[in-house]
């Protein structure tokens, strides 16, 4: 004799109309090509500019000219600090923790991309036998070359932005939390329900981090992360009030 009749659950939905206060555009993973920030800068202006551009984060690292990427970067943010706003990633985070305590985190920053880093300020970094000491010299060149004002800014940079029901932010963000609750580990590397859960509250999320061949919304997730590193194809999204566009430069 059957008692109960189960039912499977119906997977939650997101229907949020698509609302910022402003249109913006967003930047995808940079990863040290400076050439195509160069192209896709020149593509923005051309197309507006007066617009907001918010870059995800992940500057540095992998790409060939890291250094040449965060000169251009920061001389662009800081002549028009209203207009663009630059937010931290998790190669930011490693490279703030490689400063921070070089022989803990450097041989896994490097194994990570900051190999390339470091090459790009002209450092040849320590094998990751070397002792703390020796570690602790690379640290002090790379300081050295990277100067204080770069790694002030680098320091300050904030974690995400929003406006209207749109947030921006470089990885993932836990669905079940708001967005000024959030972990900050979980915004900069991901969260496991991120991809697989909607948010109940309305909120949009643009987001890098996670390679995307063919970026599209999809369940109020925006990414705009194309490989930049290994594809060629650095990719930014105009958000408007209803509607979404992507473009490459």
């Amino acid at each position: 004799m059957q008692l109960f009749t189960r039912f499977r659950a119906p997977k939650p939905t997101f229907s949020a109309h698509l609302a910022p206060d402003e249109p913006f555009f967003a930047i995808g993973d940079l990863h040290g090509c400076d050439d195509l920030l160069a192209r896709m800068i020149q593509r923005l202006d051309e197309i507006s500019p007066d617009i907001r551009r918010v870059f995800v984060g992940d500057y540095i690292d992998r790409g060939e000219a890291s250094a040449q990427t965060l000169a251009r970067l920061h001389g662009y943010q800081q002549n028009d600090p209203d207009r663009v706003i630059c937010l931290r990633g998790n190669h930011e985070q490693m490279l703030e923790r490689f400063l921070a305590a070089p022989d803990r985190h450097g041989p896994r920053w490097l194994r990570y991309g900051g190999l390339q880093t470091m090459a790009s300020y002209g450092i040849a970094p320590p094998p990751e036998t070397a002792p703390p000491e020796k570690w602790a010299e690379a640290r002090d060149r790379l300081r050295a070359a990277m100067g204080p004002e770069l790694l002030t800014w680098l320091a300050a940079l904030p974690d995400w932005w929003q406006t209207g029901n749109v947030a921006v932010l470089h990885a993932a963000a836990d669905p079940d939390l708001p967005l000024d609750a959030q972990e900050l580990e979980h915004m900069l590397w991901g969260h496991p329900a991120f991809m697989e859960t909607p948010r109940s509250d309305g909120t949009w999320v643009v987001h890098g981090h996670t390679i995307t061949e063919d970026p599209r919304p999809e369940a109020g997730r925006i990414p705009v992360d194309t490989g930049a590193y290994a594809t060629g194809r650095l990719t930014a999204v105009l958000v408007q009030a209803g509607s979404i566009d992507f473009l490459t430069a």
